[in-house]
């Protein structure tokens, strides 16, 4: 079959005929985020609801998009139910910070990913590409979900501590994939919640990991602070170290490195492996795209490339990583919460009305995409960063607060995605379906086996 002629529909949650009742809503929400959705969210241009008494506005149109997420952003705050579950991963960092605090450290942070800086990590990016290719040759089957997990993680441990694989990288990998698998999933209490130390009674699991986690990173921090003056890494943290408010002069302190040590551990691999996964799983499925990707990059090794414009050698690879982010965002919800009263999409707002803008929804609306259920690379043919041109793609979120390592995130993918396809040819050992269910990243809902054969 040509898949370019009848592109694959890959596996997705149910999709309910209609509106579900606010039981069977709140008993799907706690299966699968992405499960609760009727056939006319990915239809209309908004939609308004009360569940359990909240005033609820879901929002499809990207104008409307645009005005919460930049013109009008300080209308809104970001919800304690999207806080509470990441506040044990990423402390006071760059990604909850808010108002004042989010724009001091995103005007520090912002040197440390520029093009220059991220093509100077390349070398890390090659380096645990390298290491996830040794570990799978020779072996007949994969789990590639947890072998992509283990790479994306070395590749920041290497760009952000200049630390290669070793014991410390597995027992991180298995804390956080532990954790967004089970206490780092949303709960009704986080929904009910009116400040992050109510219900705390639920929270011990997410304290306990806040305590190895943060632990963890700071033995880090501290091993390169008691290194000699003049080893330089040429690493993130480096650049972490150097920074100086602009106002003040001062460096940041111990907490907020390892707060952003913290974050970029946690955003720079676990997005990452997941988009790894979920290309390798639709490659899987798409044995001709899968083949068209493998002659692109023997036509340019991954070994030739040294820089980020080298990276415009694999067009056809580049569009495979866009469209699997399209079909599975990496952050599958955004929500905010109104803190002043205003009008959206023609609809009058009061303080306290949640705001949802689905990416998930979003990127499989009828009115934008053709075809929105199929796996089609070509439809982003020739666009260089449809997440800034397309108003209806959202993988990196949108507005000022859209993810600053967009380009990071593309480049470690890339490669590592063409050290695999150069070297084997990857095939799913069972038939069954892979859901994806919505947390905090798009997961799936069981980590298959494949068979990975040399080429």
């Amino acid at each position: 079959m040509d898949a370019l002629a009848r592109p694959i529909i890959p596996p997705a949650p149910y999709v309910h005929p209609v509106d579900l009742s606010t039981p069977r809503l709140v008993v799907a929400t706690l299966s699968n985020t992405l499960g609760n959705w009727s056939r006319n969210a990915f239809d209309i241009p908004y939609g308004r609801r009360k569940v359990l008494g909240v005033d609820s506005l879901l929002v499809n149109d990207p104008a409307a998009i645009r005005e919460v997420l930049q013109t009008n952003m300080a209308a809104y705050a970001r919800p304690l139910a999207a806080v509470r579950p990441v506040r044990p991963l990423a402390g006071a960092g760059l990604l909850l910070s808010e108002g004042a605090a989010w724009r001091g450290q995103r005007r520090m942070l912002a040197p440390a990913f520029t093009p220059g800086s991220v093509e100077s990590l390349i070398p890390h990016f090659h380096a645990a590409a390298g290491s996830l290719a040794t570990r799978l040759a020779g072996e007949p089957r994969a789990n590639l979900a947890d072998a992509f997990h283990q790479a994306a993680l070395e590749a920041v441990l290497r760009s952000l501590f200049s630390l290669s694989a070793g014991p410390e990288q597995i027992e991180l990998a298995a804390m956080v994939r532990d954790y967004v698998a089970t206490a780092g999933r949303p709960t009704l209490f986080d929904g009910f919640a009116r400040a992050e130390s109510d219900f705390a009674f639920i929270g011990g699991a997410r304290r306990r990991f806040q305590k190895r986690w943060f632990a963890a990173v700071d033995r880090l921090v501290a091993a390169r602070r008691a290194e000699p003056p003049g080893a330089g890494h040429d690493d993130l943290l480096d650049r972490l170290l150097a920074v100086r408010d602009a106002e003040t002069g001062q460096p940041l302190s111990d907490v907020e490195v390892r707060d952003q040590c913290a974050t970029m551990l946690f955003a720079g691999f676990e997005t990452t492996s997941r988009l790894l996964f979920w290309a390798a799983y639709l490659l899987s499925l798409d044995g001709a795209e899968q083949t068209r990707l493998r002659q692109e990059v023997r036509a340019f090794p991954p070994g030739r490339l040294g820089t980020l414009e080298d990276l415009h050698r694999w067009p056809r690879l580049r569009q495979v990583l866009l469209e699997t982010m399209r079909l599975y965002p990496p952050v599958p919800i955004l929500m905010r919460q109104v803190v002043t009263p205003h009008a959206l999409c023609g609809e009058s707002l009061g303080k306290g009305c949640l705001v949802w803008i689905s990416p998930w929804v979003m990127h499989r609306h009828t009115v934008y995409w053709e075809n929105p259920t199929a796996f089609i690379p070509d439809r982003f043919a020739g666009k260089a960063t449809p997440w800034i041109s397309e108003p209806a793609y959202l993988p990196f979120g949108g507005g000022p607060r859209i993810c600053i390592g967009a380009s990071f995130a593309l480049a470690e993918a890339s490669i590592m995605l063409a050290t695999v396809l150069n070297r084997f040819e990857i095939s799913l050992e069972s038939d069954g379906p892979v859901m994806p269910v919505g947390g905090v990243t798009t997961a799936p809902d069981h980590e298959p086996w494949f068979r990975v054969e040399a080429v």
